[in-house]
C-alpha cells in the first residue's frame, strides 16, 4: 500500500463527517461508529501486511492440498463485519433503499386492489 494507513481515530471522525452529511447521524451512535472505525483501520493494517508479503493467496496442507492464507481469511472476515457495520450506520446505496428499516414500504396486495376499487 503506498498511500498512509489513516489512524482510528481519523476514521472515526470521517464516518462521523459522513453520516452528518447523509443525515443519519446520532451521537448514540459513536460506539458503534468507534468498533466500525477499528475495523476498518485493522482491515487497512492487515492489507498493508499481505502487500509486503508478495501476496500469498494459499498455503500447503500436510495432505499436499491447499487452503487459504490465515491472512486472507482475515481479510474476507474483517470485509464482512465492516459491511455489517456499515449496514447499520447507514454508509453504503443498500442500506439507503429504505429509509426506515423493518417498516418495509411494500404494499400488499389486498391493500392494492382496495385502492384500485376507490
Amino acid at each position: 500500500m503506498t498511500e498512509k494507513i489513516p489512524t482510528k481515530n481519523a476514521i472515526k471522525l470521517a464516518t462521523i463527517k459522513d453520516m452528518k452529511k447523509l443525515g443519519v447521524h446520532k451521537p448514540e451512535y459513536n460506539r458503534l461508529v468507534d468498533v466500525y472505525a477499528g475495523l476498518v483501520y485493522q482491515y487497512h493494517t492487515i492489507l498493508d501486511e499481505f502487500e509486503k508479503s508478495n501476496y500469498k493467496y494459499e498455503t500447503a496442507t500436510a495432505d499436499g492440498g491447499t487452503k487459504k492464507s490465515a491472512i486472507v481469511a482475515t481479510l474476507e472476515n474483517l470485509r464482512k463485519d465492516i459491511l455489517a457495520y456499515s449496514d447499520r450506520l447507514c454508509l453504503n446505496p443498500q442500506s439507503m433503499k429504505d429509509p426506515k428499516p423493518g417498516k418495509g414500504n411494500k404494499t400488499s396486495k389486498l391493500s392494492e386492489a382496495l385502492k384500485s376499487l376507490k
